[in-house]
């Protein structure tokens, strides 16, 4: 891709007069209120009203590209031809239909409609739209994909197409879409104008693909953000952002704002968090059917709600006017989309406000967006409850001096025992004792936020004199373990059997009879069957008992000097080998002492 111009300079003061619009462009754009071309307007319009050319432009979200390429694109259509003859590609369904609606606004005394294609609603009525031959048709990549599979689109006098935020279509997974769309336009007569907010790597092998020659323009940074926008962050802790949240939107005046979190888990939770505060805030995110969402975008336009907590993607294409604050509840992962995020309030000449919350160890964030945005954020101070309640209280007193009509009313609407009560109280007393039926929610905030910022009291030092006397208080007396009478308590004697409690029941131990431990100290033979000879416990008993086995193979299959049959586990043990507790039985076991084998009292850990 070759670039013939780019421009980063603003151009000197321009009027829309000034670019020799036609009479009906011209008589909808000063209806709609524009006097004075943004900056990416002013570069953008001298070069697309002129020859056709492909074009690049880059500029952040809220800069008027809307406008810059939807002017151009109504002075280069023929009404009269009932063809579809332009397309524009949004990533979005709310972006789709914004600039469906701006161009309807522009066209309005052309008698030029456009039609809106996205996902999410029926076919219908979109085909019925394309079929009345409209000549500019408005969507999402993949729905525009879908008619011209279907044979309901037709692109046959296409001859201009236009990528808005075309990063973010790109992000999203449409580049197969846009390249298929692009491919099926006659390349001959296809011109291509690119909008996009940033110049990534995949942008730039479209525009390398698919744009001629194009002609760039490029708003700065410092352009892309309105002069009349104040950016604040604020640090706190993560736990504490919601309750920092709330205290930022009361101290604000008339809240009417966007709130940006990162996921769409987030959103919803803060958005139950702040419905149960008592706020009007609803959301918008990418799990809301498309009947949801412009549910929600209406109500929110006509004020029905003042807080809109949203997700990036669900935010493009979302143009409300007067929007007073946007809020980063969290900085975004690609700070691209801050200057997207913060484009939205600040217009049309109105003042606007800016605030993110971070953790501290999001400091060096700060740095990084003050770099590519050449502004320099002020580090601001979260109120405490009291200054909000003192702002109400000041707020209440202008409204309480603006209905002196209403109180002549209300002043005959009372009974004598009104006059009886206020007997005797100041007028300041009057007045604090109805604005705290007004706001009785202040000082239940004010009494729990004193109650946890108490400091621990401190002692203050003893000063006496040197002739005083300090008598100290007497120490508390000992309090004396109350004496239980518990009865006669039995000798050790009477107790009882207490082994029938203790470990031998669970884990008795059983040892030779008698007649055998006097046998073995005799130096006799005695017979293993005769009696029952236990270990110290039948677990160390089946231990010993399976190492044997599997040294001289099954019990069943031994006998007294070898083996009888096969040996058992691939034993070692050559034939005619003693099983050891014979072995000990019959010969005792080495000494450590003497060495070799001497006759001595058997043990009960021999077996």
């Amino acid at each position: 891709m070759n670039s013939n111009s780019q421009s980063n300079a603003t151009p000197s003061e321009l009027s829309f007069t000034d670019l020799q619009l036609s009479e009906p462009v011209l008589k909808a754009v000063q209806e709609l209120g524009f006097k004075t071309p943004s900056p990416i307007q002013a570069q953008a319009l001298p070069i697309l009203l002129g020859e056709p050319t492909d074009f690049l432009g880059l500029a952040a979200t809220g800069t008027g590209k809307t406008a810059a390429f939807s002017i151009p694109l109504l002075e280069k259509i023929d009404p009269s031809l009932r063809e579809v003859q332009a397309l524009v590609l949004c990533p979005t369904r709310e972006l789709a239909i914004q600039v469906s609606e701006q161009v309807n606004l522009l066209g309005k005394f052309l008698g030029v409609k456009s039609v809106p294609v996205y996902g999410g609603a029926g076919y219908g009525e979109q085909i019925r739209g394309i079929q009345r031959g409209a000549p500019i048709v408005v969507g999402t990549p993949g729905r525009i994909q879908d008619h011209i599979d279907q044979g309901t689109l037709s692109l046959e006098s296409v001859n201009l197409v236009v990528l808005d935020e075309a990063d973010e279509m790109i992000s999203m997974g449409f580049r197969d879409a846009i390249e298929s769309i692009l491919n099926g336009v006659d390349p001959e007569y296809r011109k291509i104008w690119l909008f996009s907010a940033t110049m990534s790597k995949d942008v730039r092998k479209v525009a390398d693909e698919f744009l001629e020659n194009p002609k760039q323009v490029e708003v700065n940074r410092k352009e892309m953000l309105p002069e009349n926008i104040e950016q604040i962050y604020y640090v706190t802790q993560e736990s504490n952002k919601p309750e920092v949240l709330c205290k930022l939107m009361e101290a604000a005046d008339d809240f009417y704002g966007l709130i940006f979190c990162q996921t769409k888990a987030l959103v919803a939770d803060l958005t139950y968090f702040l419905q149960g505060k008592g706020y009007q805030v609803d959301c918008l995110h990418g799990d809301k059917d498309q009947h949801e969402r412009e549910r929600t975008l209406k109500a929110f336009r006509e004020r029905k709600l003042t807080v809109l907590v949203c997700t990036d993607v669900a935010a493009r294409g979302i143009d409300v006017k007067d929007v007073t604050h946007v809020i980063n509840y969290s900085i975004p992962r690609e700070l691209d989309s801050y200057v997207h995020r913060i484009g939205r309030t600040a217009r049309s000449g109105n003042n606007g406000f800016a605030f993110s919350l971070i953790s501290p160890s999001q400091r060096a964030m700060i740095f990084k967006v003050e770099r590519l945005t050449k502004r320099k954020l002020k580090e601001g101070k979260i109120p405490t409850r009291k200054e909000i309640g003192a702002k109400k209280i000041r707020n209440f007193l202008e409204r309480w001096k603006n209905e002196a009509p209403s109180a002549a009313r209300a002043q005959s609407l009372m009974s004598p025992e009104w006059a009886q009560a206020m007997e005797g109280l100041a007028p300041l007393e009057i007045a604090a004792r109805f604005v705290a039926l007004a706001y009785p929610d202040i000082f239940k905030e004010l009494e729990k936020a004193a109650a946890e910022e108490k400091p621990a009291s401190k002692r203050e030092p003893l000063e006496l004199d040197a002739n005083a006397k300090v008598i100290l208080p007497p120490p508390p007396a000992r309090r004396e373990r109350e004496s239980r009478d518990y009865g006669s308590r039995p000798s050790r004697g009477d107790r009882g059997d207490r082994r029938e409690f203790s470990r031998e029941r669970e884990f008795p131990r059983r040892v030779k009879k008698p007649e055998f431990l006097a046998q073995a100290d005799q130096g006799g033979d005695f017979d293993f069957n005769e009696g029952e000879i236990h270990q110290d416990s039948r677990r160390e008993e089946g231990r010993r008992d399976r190492k044997a086995d599997n040294r001289y193979g099954r019990k069943e299959n031994r006998r007294e000097g070898g083996f009888a049959g096969k040996k058992s586990f691939g034993s070692k043990a050559p034939r005619g080998s003693v099983h050891p507790r014979e072995e000990k039985a019959r010969y005792g076991s080495k000494k450590k002492s003497g060495g070799g084998f001497g006759e001595r009292a058997l043990r009960r850990s021999d077996f």
